[in-house]
């Protein structure tokens, strides 16, 4: 009799564990991500966008500290270091960034647009979420939103005073710090939050001609934060930062002719160590002021930044030619904007934009003494001394508007008239390039946990002026796109994916011309189609595991090119046919006030193309990241390590018929081997 009780006391504990344990696995669900997407805050799996972001949380445990990090976790988008410690190529949906031209992504921190595309390579601290767009987002975000849109939020104070400390080492001499204070000055009305970041590396990459660093760097940060709410329906936004980049530069590799097809990796041995240096200061002013079903802002954004590098131009160990080159942009951009309440089932934004920017590069190629007898003297003797100075303004009208149909269906419309006034001083020439930018999306909710989307929407870049004087033309994109969004497994598995199909009209690429004096020159492609695919996921295992990833589907084809038909049928330059991204997550409790922490990021990247020939390629390559941490509520400790298994390969290349060097010779910009160190973060 006793055993019989005995063993249903033990049934029914078990069937009550049992019932605990269920309840609790219900309870999971992944984080809920609020993101402002379309300028308002709106739920990811909400948004009929192609939208990859980033959580505050998420950048923690990533290990997320610039911009490199976060693109690589990013489906169809890549970011190629290049040439100085400030200059990048972004390339999203087979859109590039090139040499002098405006930015293919629209680049916003805080609202604010970034004007200049040497801003867009910075380190990130203090940062509540990131948000990358993909696809054509020139409605809501303007003229460099032909690829998409990186919005990216910093934190904000509040009454709880809070902040952190966090320092670091790293191979190569690494070594970091970081801070941030927010403080309420007055409570629940004033709040001043500060941050810095400072960043110093020796460096990893040897020349082997003058056995030093070519990769070192130090960068030092600081920005301040100033919110007010000056009364229940004005609030002030003040923003400054302020950033000084410097390190080593021009330090591609010379190598011989097919030399990337046959997986040649070369060291850097030109005969003169280059450097460079780009000091951005950066403010901003935001003024959101509630008025009657709606809210209307102002936003005054201001940039000065200076770039300056010098090095070798033949990239051998030889004396023979050096470059430098001067860089100022100044840019002042205003904004008015108007956004009616979320609750209306018709739902509109209304704005005006303008900005103007001043911009003046000074390029310089010299024939070095030892080589000066060959050009009829024996000391430095200047072969180019370009000047291209221009003033440019931009102005823009844009509207969007939302209604719902029923319970389950969204019309969006918006449309955007962009206008782009171009003077190049230096050669007296003027050209005005404008564009309507149409978009339209119908969205369909299936049920509270699957959503479908379809969207056209159109791009634009402006066109210019190259420094010796030569016009190139507006690039135009045009986009289709159907997309789904889903919860799945009681909202602990998120699926989302896009198919999309685009026509590009006067792609623009970049080459440098020997024949006109060694200019840089930016020209078009008269017709590409792009087409794609993207899928993202995460689930949450367990409460310890979550396991994430993405693939991203590119395929670009040249259908029409009058300056050279031979090249009809390749895919456009700096094309990479896919990125695909696997990572797992795993956490333990030690005990009350301790948990460990454990990531790995494994990333694959398809062949990529350089140039309009193809006739050079980048093979596939595969880059693992891990991150270890313990972790209590003040600190943590983190050991980290990124490329583990020490990939070699160029993050940019250039080849022989492409760089005007009078050399038969290509370039690479061999990408940074193994890294790894350690950081400490105090929170308070």
């Amino acid at each position: 009799m006793m055993n019989n009780k005995f063993t249903k006391l033990t049934l029914a504990i078990a069937i009550a564990q049992f019932s605990v344990n269920l309840k609790a696995q219900e309870a999971l669900a992944l984080e809920e991500v609020v993101v402002t997407a379309e300028q308002r805050s709106e739920n990811l799996q909400e948004v009929p966008v192609s939208v990859t972001a980033f959580s505050g949380n998420e950048i923690e445990s990533a290990g997320i500290e610039s911009s490199q990090d976060f693109i690589n976790l990013t489906p169809n988008v890549t970011l190629d270091d290049s040439f100085t410690v400030g200059n990048t190529f972004v390339t999203i949906r087979g859109v590039a960034q090139i040499n002098n031209a405006d930015s293919p992504v629209a680049v916003v921190i805080d609202g604010v647009p970034q004007g200049n595309q040497k801003q867009f390579k910075q380190e990130l601290f203090d940062i509540e979420r990131i948000e990358v767009l993909r696809g054509p987002q020139g409605a809501l975000y303007g003229r460099n939103a032909i690829g998409g849109a990186i919005n990216i939020v910093t934190k904000q104070a509040a009454n709880e005073v809070d902040g952190f400390v966090k320092a670091g080492i790293a191979n190569g001499g690494g070594r970091k710090l970081s801070a941030a204070v927010g403080v309420p000055i007055v409570e629940d009305s004033l709040y001043l939050r500060l941050a810095g970041n400072y960043k110093d590396s020796d460096g990893l990459i040897e020349n082997t001609t003058l056995n030093q660093k070519v990769d070192n760097s130090t960068a030092k940060d600081i920005r301040a934060k100033l919110l007010w709410h000056a009364s229940e329906d004005v609030t002030i936004d003040l923003r400054y930062n302020f950033s000084d980049l410097e390190g080593g530069a021009i330090s591609d590799s010379s190598l011989p002719g097919g030399a990337l097809n046959s997986n040649t990796f070369v060291a850097p041995s030109s005969n003169v160590l280059g450097n460079s240096q780009r000091e951005i200061d950066d403010a901003s002013l935001k003024v959101d002021w509630s008025v009657a079903d709606g809210t209307l802002s102002y936003l005054y954004g201001y940039t000065d930044l200076s770039e300056d590098y010098f090095g070798d131009l033949d990239f051998t160990a030889a004396e023979f030619l050096d470059q430098a080159q001067d860089l100022e942009v100044e840019l002042n951009s205003h904004e008015l904007r108007y956004i009616s309440s979320d609750e209306n089932p018709f739902r509109w934004i209304a704005g005006f934009y303008y900005q103007q920017t001043d911009r003046t590069l000074r390029t310089v190629a010299r024939v070095e003494p030892a080589s000066a007898g060959l050009f009829g003297g024996s000391g430095y003797i200047t072969i180019v001394n370009s000047l291209d100075d221009n003033e440019n303004t931009a102005s823009a009208a844009f509207a969007q508007m939302e209604y719902d149909i029923s319970d389950a269906t969204e019309l969006s419309f918006s449309l955007r008239y962009d206008r782009d006034e171009r003077d190049q001083i230096s050669s007296g020439r003027s050209a005005t390039f404008s564009a309507w930018q149409p978009k339209l999306t119908l969205t369909h909710i299936l049920n509270d946990d699957h959503m479908v989307y379809g969207t056209y929407s159109t791009g634009f870049r402006s066109g210019g002026f190259n420094s010796d004087g030569s016009l190139f033309q507006d690039e135009n994109l045009s986009n289709f796109e159907l997309g789904f969004k889903s919860s799945l497994w009681q909202q602990r598995m998120i699926l989302n994916g896009a198919l999309y199909y685009s026509k590009s009209e006067d792609f623009q690429f970049f080459f440098v011309d020997l024949n006109r004096g060694g200019a840089q020159v930016i020209d078009n492609i008269d017709k590409t189609d792009i087409s794609g695919a993207e899928l993202e996921f995460q689930i949450l295992a367990s409460e310890s595991l979550r396991v994430f990833g993405g693939v991203g589907i590119t395929d670009s084809e040249i259908k029409e090119f009058s300056q050279a038909p031979e090249q009809v049928g390749n895919h456009t330059p700096k094309t990479t046919r896919y990125t695909a991204n696997l990572g797992a997550q795993y956490s333990i409790e030690i005990n009350s006030d301790w948990d460990a922490l454990l990531r790995v990021d494994f990333e694959r990247r398809g062949r990529k193309f350089w140039h309009p020939d193809n006739l050079e390629s980048l093979n596939p390559i595969n880059l693992i990241s891990a991150r270890a941490s313990l972790e209590s509520e003040n600190m943590s400790f983190s050991l980290w390590g990124r490329n583990l298994g020490d990939e070699i390969y160029y993050a940019d290349f250039n080849d022989l018929s492409y760089t005007g060097l009078p050399s038969q010779q290509d370039i690479g910009f061999l990408a940074q081997p193994r890294t790894y160190g350690l950081d400490v973060t105090v929170r308070f």
